[in-house]
């Protein structure tokens, strides 16, 4: 898709309660870190405004669903435009204002009015999600311009902290919050911190989602990576995994043998879901710093080829 398509807002649609259904309206302002003013699902996070294309919601009615604009939740509907090929990180002047998209996709918690009526509901695969850079008005008939693709983006990163005893709120995650600010020091953005218990299944699904539908150049674990019965973070991160990056896990484990014997002991992998790396780090802040020491400096190159914007010419 082009910078210079042209993409037409067929609709703007907001809703004054949450749970109620969203009313088209004739001019919409978008208020910077906070979306549309008057939509109830406006906010300081990364879903301030939805996104959908018109070209979905004619393909669903076709179906013999009959829907109104709004009724799939979103805000903005645009005509020729799929917004669910833009990548993450994408800019769009939509009217005088400026939105960068944050999400692709949603998880559908309850099945909606749509979803038990005609079976299907195209929102949480078609719809994406942005937030509003810059402050601005747009009303039907305005047009949709993309600025930029996201290129010039900081690396943005997740933590994930694994513990039974923390999510439980019967022991402080120092280890998390350590590794967060390490990478903001580093000039990385994290979006997302974590912390769960030490489940498989729950692990799995927040690294799909972190990597599927935010797009995250990184995303860091800390614990379950040992010998007990409930460290799950390796099978956890080997199930959602697309392909092995083993170098790094060996090289952190190499490393930490010059500290202590017991290093290899260490299950821990890392692995690339998408276009995003994913380590496992082990449970304590000291050694979560000790094996930083040994990646930081390197995997920028690794995150730029998977972003594409550097190559993997070695010379002769």
């Amino acid at each position: 898709m082009q910078k210079d398509m042209h993409s037409t807002i067929k609709a703007i649609c907001i809703s004054e309660a949450r749970g109620t259904a969203k009313k088209c309206i004739g001019e919409a302002h978008f208020i910077t870190d906070h979306g549309i003013e008057g939509d109830a699902h406006a906010g300081s996070w990364h879903r301030q405004v939805s996104l959908l294309s018109f070209e979905k919601i004619e393909e669903f009615r076709k179906r013999g669903a009959d829907v109104d604009f709004g009724a799939f939740g979103e805000n903005i509907v645009a005509s020729g435009i799929d917004f669910r090929l833009l990548p993450v990180g994408t800019r769009l002047q939509v009217g005088t204002a400026v939105l960068q998209m944050t999400q692709i996709g949603k998880e559908c918690h309850s099945h909606c009015a749509i979803y038990k009526s005609a079976g299907d509901c195209i929102m949480p695969r078609e719809g994406v999600f942005a937030e509003v850079i810059q402050e601005g008005c747009a009303k039907a008939g305005d047009e949709i311009r993309i600025l930029s693709y996201g290129e010039d983006l900081p690396w943005q990163a997740a933590v994930i902290t694994l513990s039974d005893k923390g999510a439980a709120g019967e022991r402080e995650d120092r280890s998390g919050p350590a590794v967060a600010e390490r990478l903001r020091a580093a000039g990385y953005e994290v979006t997302e911190q974590i912390l769960l218990p030490d489940d498989k299944r729950m692990l799995q699904k927040q690294l799909m989602r972190l990597a599927d539908q935010r797009q995250l150049d990184l995303i860091l674990t800390t614990g379950g990576t040992g010998f007990g019965p409930r460290d799950i973070t390796p099978e956890a991160t080997l199930a959602a995994a697309d392909r092995l990056v083993p170098g790094i896990a060996e090289a952190v484990r190499a490393e930490s043998m010059r500290i202590t014997k017991r290093a290899m002991l260490s299950r821990a992998v890392s692995v690339i879901r998408g276009k995003t790396l994913i380590i496992n780090l082990p449970g304590s802040p000291k050694a979560c710093m000790e094996s930083m020491d040994v990646f930081m400096d390197t995997i920028p190159h690794g995150l730029g080829l998977l972003r594409n914007t550097v190559s993997d010419c070695a010379g002769s």
